[in-house]
């Protein structure tokens, strides 16, 4: 079926959650080569160079959509599942700069650029949440994302040399967490999260996760052990959630299942790389078992829904 709007014209943002989780599995398994004799560097490398050609395959489209019709940005702030694919944008490229580290290809500019966007996205966020009638403004775990996405900064940060600026994000990103996860947590006493968005609550996980690897880059090892034992403590809860989640069926929002498995994963590598032993293994392979297929799934999901505009209408993009 031919559709009535080219594909690129209607480029939904919440194909960038999909893209931040290809990222981080990706980035995970590429770690992983240094703790697991078994995975292979070829096959990581393989891993990586897909998930890159995925961001920026979406992120070009995004771009040109933006350029043919600038107003396109503001209307796709219409909803916070979409409000937190422009943020998972920015921090998916800041976690590229990673990615192009060991070939030293433009990483501080690439970063430099990341930390640009995402910064604009929270301004962006910000203007549409000040724009939304009194009633329609909530706290809500989509947030994390556009508010706590800098805590990615220090990944690439530090090894960069920008050390003191990625002391001033993290520091940002952890007074954004508190400031949000006190709203959730007093926004839910009062209104239940809807059905279809259950599967957002896998967010709660994502943040804790970042913070571990981002004091871990500065060298707070005893902070990392914390975020760590808590990311733990969340990810069995969420297991045990996992059937009232998914009550509601596939919906866009299955992307939030992504990027906190995948950030998970790479918190498990380095507590492994850090001597936690058993429990490390068996939470990076618990992590891998669950992760990969789940990120691989949203992945052709995601490719197949843009292809026929199904992801365009179910996440109420703007087109161009």
């Amino acid at each position: 079926m031919l559709l009535d709007t080219p594909l690129w014209r209607q480029t939904p943002p919440a194909a960038f959650p999909v893209c931040l989780g290809f990222l981080s599995l990706a980035v995970a398994w590429q770690h992983a080569v240094d703790v697991l004799p078994w995975v292979s560097e070829d096959l990581s490398n393989l891993l990586l160079a897909a998930a890159t050609g995925y961001f920026l395959w979406f992120f070009g489209f995004y771009v040109a959509k933006i350029i043919a019709r600038p107003a396109v940005l503001l209307e796709d702030m219409r909803s916070p599942p979409a409000r937190a694919g422009i943020a998972a944008m920015a921090m998916s490229m800041m976690l590229l700069a990673l990615a192009l580290l060991p070939l030293n290809i433009y990483v501080p500019q690439v970063w430099w650029t990341g930390v640009t966007l995402q910064i604009l996205a929270s301004a962006v966020v910000l203007h549409a949440i000040w724009k939304d009638p009194p009633e329609k403004r909530h706290f809500s775990t989509f947030q994390y994302l556009t508010f706590v996405g800098p805590v990615i900064g220090p990944f690439t940060g530090v090894p960069l040399g920008y050390v003191w600026q990625s002391q001033w994000l993290i520091i940002a990103s952890l007074v954004a967490y508190i400031i949000v996860t006190i709203g959730i947590l007093l926004t839910l006493k009062r209104d239940p999260i809807p059905q279809h968005l259950r599967p957002s609550v896998t967010i709660f996980l994502a943040p804790l996760c970042l913070f571990a690897l981002g004091f871990d880059a500065l060298g707070y090892a005893q902070v990392f052990v914390a975020f760590y034992w808590l990311s733990n403590v969340i990810a069995v809860a969420l297991l045990l959630l996992i059937p009232w989640m998914m009550r509601g069926g596939y919906t866009p929002v299955w992307a939030s299942f992504t990027f906190p498995v995948a950030a998970y994963l790479n918190v498990q590598i380095i507590a492994l790389a850090n001597g936690h032993g058993t429990m490390a293994l068996v939470g990076t392979y618990a992590a891998m078992a669950i992760g990969t297929p789940v990120v691989f799934y949203m992945v052709y999901r995601t490719v197949m829904e843009w292809v026929t505009g199904d992801l365009a209408r179910k996440s109420h993009a703007a087109s161009a």
